[in-house]
């Protein structure tokens, strides 16, 4: 750890750091006929795990610059328990490339017994996938 010039400690920035955010999709987020919630919702997500990211490394939230690419490979639905991940992948003197992933790790169980049933998915499903770049100051 050192301190930043704001005197707030961060740990230095290595490539292999991984940050991750689980959330539940509620059914306010659902946008979409069957339940579906918008690609931008999970973008909105790898915001959140890349500022984690930021203030870990530099003691700072950083700003989005970019996205280098984005596929929506899989769907999210109201009722899914996902997983928002940021591994920083490349290092610069001010910003920070990271790979984004969005995992469906749990999901509801159509014509279950009772209507709030779900279950654990034994292999989560890649919705999401994105590289992104972060500066810092």
């Amino acid at each position: 750890m050192t301190d930043t010039p704001s005197g707030r400690a961060h740990s230095e920035a290595q490539v292999g750091l991984r940050v991750a955010h689980r959330r539940y999709v509620s059914h306010a987020e659902a946008h979409y006929a069957g339940n579906l919630v918008d690609g931008a919702w999970g973008l909105g997500l790898f915001g959140d795990v890349a500022t984690e990211m930021c203030v870990l490394t530099d003691g700072d939230e950083g700003l989005f610059a970019s996205y280098s690419d984005v596929q929506f490979r899989a769907p999210v639905r109201a009722g899914d328990v996902v997983e928002a991940s940021a591994t920083l992948v490349r290092v610069g003197r001010r910003s920070r490339e990271m790979e984004f992933e969005l995992l469906v790790v749990a999901r509801g169980t159509d014509g279950a017994a009772t209507a709030s049933a779900a279950r654990m998915l034994p292999d989560p499903v890649v919705a999401t996938t994105a590289t992104g770049t972060v500066v810092v100051p």
